[in-house]
């Protein structure tokens, strides 16, 4: 244990030393003294804690705890952590190919992935992913799950499933999963659509891939929407951006060393009218995008303010196999206009409506509801019940055989146990289920506007 905190002291001395390319300078006499120092509380609470201690969360604490300190993007990865952002940053990965989320405190299918080991074994939407290689992941999150669930290529792996009141076991060997962060479809005039979650390494190929359907349906007016993208490789977006921007400068990094890299467009002759959309949660390279569109006028931006995400992080592969990111560098938009903590602000402002939820009464949170109760969080159950299709006659506030045999329906839909109480999470379950529902019966304003200004 002890040789082991000895080296991630070792590392951070050696990060320090290299003082000369940081924005700022360090006193190693007094920094030695205080690593010293930290040794030695860290030995002696060692040696005198009640508890088992694991080794590793220790250093991958006293990792995160120094990354902490740094920014909002600077981040320690253990060597599976690593290994997933490769993963992710590549556009894919080796797995079974199954999209999860953790649903209180259920790990659950949302959909397998065409042509994957999962759906080629019978894996289906809805099914609850109890353990992986014997290993019980109640209550894990869907990242915890992922780490599990993925591994080498070729590799087999053991996944449990409740599916309804049966218990699945599925054999599987995992292969390579493509990543499709790129959907594409033709809208009305005859207007292509295109909507990028985020930059990888496979996003320009993936979204020349829909280009040549738009090609083939002499579709030359494009929405791009970005909505939500918070970003991804900075050289992903910039070959994106060679496939619609101009010749000329595009975005301009600026290290702490004071080295200074431009990278441009190549594209000699634009080929589509194109129009992007952004709101508050369109970041990092995204942005890049964005503000190339923007600032060479060669398209136009439509929506809300962007995050304001204008820096650089490098990613760094330690020996043991554990990664790290960090600041590096700022970057400027064309004419080296300035992103960070400000953004880009769209040509054509357009808000969409936020759901309107008010007329339904708020739950207590004080009391859970059972068989028999009359209450204002019985109305609201009710009514929300009502809205989301559930067959409730009247909602009226007691909760009576009829109401309470549909909360147990939409307990059941919604991955909860079963047993009729309205407890505070199916309260919770209820109203994220309204907001969803009324999110997706809004009318979509921002891209109404973005077919507009290509009309």
């Amino acid at each position: 244990m002890k040789k082991r905190i000895s080296l991630f002291i070792a590392v951070l001395m050696l990060i320090f030393s290299f003082s000369s390319v940081w924005a700022f300078e360090i006193d190693e006499e007094k920094f030695s003294e205080d690593v010293e120092f930290m040794k030695k509380v860290i030995y002696f609470i060692l040696d005198n804690y009640k508890y088992e201690v694991n080794q590793e969360d220790i250093i991958n604490g006293l990792y995160e705890g120094f990354f902490n300190v740094l920014d909002d993007y600077s981040t320690y990865y253990t060597p599976k952590e690593y290994q997933v952002l490769l993963e992710d940053t590549a556009g894919e990965f080796s797995g079974i190919g199954v999209q999860i989320i953790d649903i209180n405190g259920q790990v659950v299918v949302l959909t397998p992935l065409p042509d994957s080991p999962a759906i080629k074994a019978g894996i289906k939407a809805g099914d609850i992913i109890k353990a992986v290689d014997g290993y019980d992941i109640t209550g894990a999150t869907s990242n915890q799950a992922s780490l599990l669930i993925r591994g080498e290529e070729g590799t087999p792996v053991k996944i449990s499933i409740l599916r309804g009141n049966e218990t699945l076991t599925f054999d599987l060997i995992r292969s390579t999963i493509v990543i499709s962060n790129v959907e594409g479809k033709i809208l009305e005039d005859n207007i292509g659509y295109l909507k990028v979650t985020s930059f990888s390494d496979n996003t320009v190929e993936l979204v020349e891939r829909e280009l040549s359907i738009f090609d083939e349906n002499n579709v030359n007016k494009i929405v791009i929407d970005m909505r939500n993208n918070g970003g991804g490789t900075l050289q992903s977006a910039v070959d994106l951006l060679n496939l619609f921007v101009t010749e000329g400068p595009l975005v301009y990094v600026d290290y702490a060393n004071g080295e200074e890299d431009i990278y441009e467009s190549k594209l000699k002759e634009r080929k589509y009218e194109i129009a992007v959309l952004i709101n508050e949660g369109s970041a990092s390279a995204t942005e890049i995008f964005a503000g190339a569109v923007k600032y060479k006028n060669e398209g136009v931006i439509i929506g809300t303010n962007s995050y304001g995400k204008g820096v650089v992080q490098s990613l760094y592969h330690l020996d043991d196999g554990s990664g790290v990111k960090f600041t590096t560098a700022e970057y400027f938009s064309v004419d080296r206009i300035p992103v960070h903590k400000i953004g880009i602000s769209p040509d054509i402002v357009v808000e969409n409506e936020k759901p309107d939820i008010s007329k339904y009464p708020q739950f207590s949170k004080e009391q859970k509801p059972q068989l028999g109760n009359v209450s204002l969080d019985v109305l609201a159950a009710e009514m929300i019940l009502m809205e989301l299709g559930y067959e409730i006659e009247k909602p009226d506030g007691v909760y009576d055989l009829v109401s309470f045999k549909q909360i147990m329906k939409f307990q059941e839909d919604n991955f909860l146990f079963p047993y009729g109480i309205i407890d505070f999470a199916t309260q919770d379950a209820l109203y994220n289920a309204m907001i969803k529902h009324t999110e997706t019966n809004t009318e979509d304003l921002q891209l109404k506007a973005a077919i507009e200004a290509l009309k």
